[in-house]
């Protein structure tokens, strides 16, 4: 039976599903369009680095809008610019003048992640749902992932980039107003966490808790390599010459895998999450190489598919070892400080990944993304031995109670 205390989470997972595809679409529609007009990678690798590379600049101070201030009205904000920012692409053609607009899209994008990855331990009533409750946010998003790419891919061959552009800027509205309609509490009491001020507590907390400093270091490794295979899959489907259509498959693939990977991460409990994270890079890292071995385009699909079902499940156990290990005042920093760190990583490979391109080919980057994916795996593997080690007499359900206590929790 559905208890009532689930239906806050259920109403923002919606949010979700309605803006992420409309922004699936939409950036599908920028990288194809940037691609059609100028035929080079680079400008697809600019568009990454403006977009999601921008999100790991400014998400510290987007978490520490989430901290300071009502995280329903954050979100409610940052929707609001971002339907300004797709409606004004709506209206510009000229691809320099597009690349303006979704850098501002993603400033615009920033303080909603960070808020809403914080909000959800307040929005529920039992710690146990909590890996439900991410699972449920994470299916809305990888389902926007897999509905958003097929209808761009449809919509920019019939009616064009800018119409898919204004279409999301409505997804961003329809957003707005489900958050706004969501009953609960989003921010829990902010007393007695004086150690917890200044922009960088969320980096601090991070350094301090060895579990959290090691996924995130190991996310690090994973896109330094796989943020190329982004720019790399325009040219791979050009390689098989699937068109936009393909292009929209392929990302949906991803999505549907994602989906099924969040269906499983609803299952997830405290002792099971760290494990999850460090299998799931490994099957993202194998299929990356599988990827740019296949000589079919279809295998290409399925190893895709596959990819983002252990990206999917891997995503929601993050998300939960960094709910419960942090407290609600300094959680939307230490959720900007993580996505600070990826995403600029993220942005570094952009910028190699046009001339990695050229150089290497599409299915040599994706060759090269996964070998650097596993070196993550190799990352996390000593903190996963040292929790089996330690599972019998710890509880990792707990949040330390200060970043000095976190460098302990996992030594034997």
């Amino acid at each position: 039976m559905v208890t009532r205390s689930r239906a806050p989470v259920r109403r923002l997972a919606v949010a979700r599903l309605i803006s992420i595809t409309g922004g699936a679409a939409a950036y599908m529609a920028l990288n194809f369009s940037l691609y059609q007009r100028t035929g080079s990678a680079t400008w697809i690798a600019a568009a990454l680095f403006l977009t999601f590379g921008t999100i790991g600049f400014v998400s510290p101070f987007a978490g520490m809008l989430g901290d300071r201030f009502d995280r329903r009205k954050v979100m409610i904000a940052s929707d609001l610019a971002g339907a300004a920012c797709f409606f004004a692409m709506s209206l510009a053609h000229a691809p320099a003048l597009l690349l303006v607009f979704a850098f501002l899209s993603a400033l615009a994008e920033a303080p909603f992640l960070s808020s809403s990855s914080a909000a959800i331990p307040n929005l529920i009533e039992d710690e146990e749902d909590l890996g439900w409750a991410n699972g449920m946010v994470s299916l809305g998003r990888n389902a926007g992932i897999l509905l958003g790419p097929l209808i761009g891919g449809l919509l920019v061959s019939a009616v064009g980039a800018g119409a898919v552009f204004a279409l999301n800027a409505g997804t961003f509205l329809v957003s707005a107003a489900l958050v706004a309609s969501v009953h609960g509490r989003f921010n829990a009491d902010r007393g007695g966490h004086d150690e917890h001020r200044g922009l960088r507590a969320g980096f601090r907390f991070l350094v301090h808790d060895r579990v959290l400093r090691t996924i995130t270091l190991t996310w690090l490794a994973i896109v330094l390599g796989l943020g190329m295979t982004m720019v790399a899959d325009v040219p791979l489907v050009d390689l098989f010459r699937a068109g936009s259509f393909g292009y929209g498959l392929l990302i949906a693939c991803w999505g549907g895998g994602s989906i099924i990977g969040s269906l499983l991460g609803r299952y997830l409990k405290a002792r099971t999450e760290l494990p999850v994270v460090v299998i799931g890079a490994g099957v993202v890292a194998a299929m990356s190489i599988a990827t740019g071995v296949s000589p079919w385009f279809g295998l290409v699909l399925g190893a895709i598919f596959v990819m983002g079902v252990g990206d999917g499940a891997s995503l929601v156990a993050e998300q939960g070892i960094m709910q419960r290990r942090t407290p609600d005042a300094v959680r939307s920093r230490v959720s900007g400080a993580f996505d600070s760190v990826v995403h600029v990583g993220m942005a570094a490979s952009y910028v190699v990944a046009g001339p990695a391109v050229a150089w290497l080919g599409a299915r040599g980057v994706y060759i090269v993304g996964g070998a650097a994916a596993m070196i993550g795996v190799a990352v996390a593997l000593p903190v996963l031995r040292i929790a089996r080690e330690s599972s019998a007499r710890l509880d990792l359900t707990e949040a330390p109670a200060e970043p000095a206590e976190a460098t302990t929790l996992l030594v034997p």
